[in-house]
């Protein structure tokens, strides 16, 4: 596929424009001079550097990848249609829907952005970590020093060679362990349904029934299902211990996951919560 980078500049910098910095989760300020995104706002949402945004706008970068590209869709809030139009405008070839999608809809990130200081992420059908809040990042810690790859929650659940969890910073122990990791393996398996022919989430089930037993003997199980809820304890290391209840639901044919953690009314848990969230003002990373 040919890219058409003298149109690609022009269209990032209009999509850059309609996006306000409250709508991407960061502050607005009254040394702004552009109503919309900076280019310096865009590189850090998107994870790229700030030189790389000015050459794609200016049609100096002629091949970004497509990692690249479904970044700079998240971090532009585009929908299914124009991230497909940036793919092709890149000269890439858009998502195919026999593959997991990585891409967070517009609608979706609004409803997120209203939960105000609830700890929310997002989660593909391979429960690879997409997006997550500023109260997710201050109750578990950034996940942004974290490499894109290891990200993953069933990675986490099923760890390879005593590898430690990736998605928190500190522990996080499940009262439910057990039951979690039968629905993560069933949730995958129902994944395999939807995208019979992705070979992410084909590489994903290899390298967790080489890995792991345990997963193994549940994946031989053949249950189907998903992950729905589960109560764990943060041990957040400079507030203590807080309680959070864990609340999954599913995005339709995507399967993409919306997980929020919740503490209870008027508790010692929920004053916890908010002190982690002042105490640990993160900017939202939409890796």
């Amino acid at each position: 596929m040919t890219a058409d980078i003298a149109k690609l500049g022009p269209m990032l910098r209009t999509w850059r424009g309609r996006v306000s910095p409250a709508a991407a989760g960061l502050p607005g300020g009254r040394g702004r001079r552009v109503t919309g995104l900076r280019r310096e706002d865009l590189a850090e949402l998107a994870g790229i550097s700030v030189d790389y945004v000015v050459r794609l706008e200016q049609g100096r970068y002629l091949t970004p990848s497509a990692q690249v590209a479904a970044a700079l869709a998240r971090a532009l809030q585009l929908t299914d249609a124009e991230r497909d139009h940036l793919y092709r405008l890149a000269g890439l070839a858009p998502p195919a829907s026999v593959e997991i999608s990585d891409h967070v809809p517009p609608g979706m990130r609004r409803m997120l952005n209203r939960l105000g200081d609830a700890a929310a992420a997002v989660f593909a059908a391979d429960w690879q970590l997409i997006w997550w809040n500023s109260g997710w990042a201050a109750l578990l810690g950034d996940p942004s020093s974290t490499p894109s790859a290891l990200r993953n929650f069933a990675r986490d659940t099923f760890p390879a060679g005593g590898a430690g969890p990736r998605l928190s910073h500190w522990p996080v122990t499940s009262l439910r362990q057990r039951d979690v990791e039968a629905s993560v393996v069933s949730d995958l398996r129902r994944a395999t349904g939807r995208f019979p022919s992705s070979d992410r989430l084909a590489g994903l089930i290899r390298d967790l029934t080489t890995c792991s037993p345990r997963f193994a003997e549940l994946w031989a199980s053949g249950a189907v299902g998903a992950h729905r809820e589960d109560h764990k304890i943060v041990q957040h290391p400079a507030i203590g211990p807080i309680a959070v209840d864990c609340d999954v639901l599913t995005d339709g044919d995507a399967e993409r996951k919306i997980v929020v953690l919740t503490t209870a009314l008027d508790t010692e848990d929920e004053s916890k919560f908010r002190l982690a969230v002042v105490s640990g003002r993160y900017n939202p990373a939409h890796s």
